[in-house]
This record gives structure tokens, C-alpha cells and sequence, in this order.
């Protein structure tokens, strides 16, 4: 079993930064990627950021130029900064992971941490 546990959420003015951490645990063989994902009320999840195991990333086109994805695969953790905070990023965020455990690979996700940020 593995457990996702992400940190860092709260609330922000407009223009701030919030640095955003999902630490994985549990029988972990090997991670591929990484994302960040984000739904905010009324509307669907959606995805803000990855990164895959050999540290290529991919965003949102609203997140480029201001949040940055990194991992720490020594930790298994997945981390999301970000900048230039606007009110409509205003969202509870949900880390991903794909993780190799048993001979297979499985998707988990973490419980979600909310981002405020207010005008």
C-alpha cells in the first residue's frame, strides 16, 4: 500500500508565493511520474503540473513562467512552487503518483490541500 500526504496549502494574498510538498510512503519499488492537479468549486480536476522520472516536466499553460515542479526521488517527494499567486488559482490541489510496487504500476493520489488566494 502507498500513502500520499501533501503539505503547504493555506491562504495567500494575490502576487504571493505557497510552496506545496507530497511526500510518498509505503512499498515503493520505483516512482515514474509526478503531477500536481487542481479542482476548484463547480468545476473538474484538471492538471496543473508533472514531472516524469528522468525530470522532464510539463504545465498548465496558465502555470508557466510562474510555478515550478520539482521531486526529490531520494524522499519520493513531489514539490510544487508557486509564484505570482492570482485569485482564480484558487483551488484544492491533489498530488499523483505512479508508483511501481509488486511487479505492477498503479496510480495513487494524495487527499488534497487547499489553496486560497485572495484578492
Amino acid at each position: 500500500q502507498v500513502r500520499l500526504v501533501e503539505s503547504g496549502g493555506g491562504l495567500v494574498q494575490a502576487g504571493g508565493s505557497l510552496k506545496l510538498s507530497c511526500a510518498a510512503s509505503g512499498t515503493i519499488f520505483g516512482i515514474n511520474n509526478m503531477g500536481w492537479h487542481r479542482q476548484a468549486p463547480g468545476k473538474e480536476r484538471e492538471l496543473v503540473a508533472v514531472i516524469f522520472s528522468g525530470g522532464l516536466t510539463n504545465y498548465k499553460d496558465s502555470a508557466k513562467g510562474r510555478f515550478t515542479i520539482s521531486r526529490d526521488n531520494a524522499k519520493n517527494t513531489v514539490y510544487l512552487q508557486m509564484n505570482s499567486l492570482k485569485p482564480e488559482d484558487t483551488a484544492v490541489y491533489y498530488c499523483n503518483a505512479v508508483v511501481g510496487s509488486s511487479g505492477s504500476l498503479k496510480n495513487y493520489w494524495g487527499q488534497g490541500t487547499q489553496v486560497t488566494v485572495s484578492s
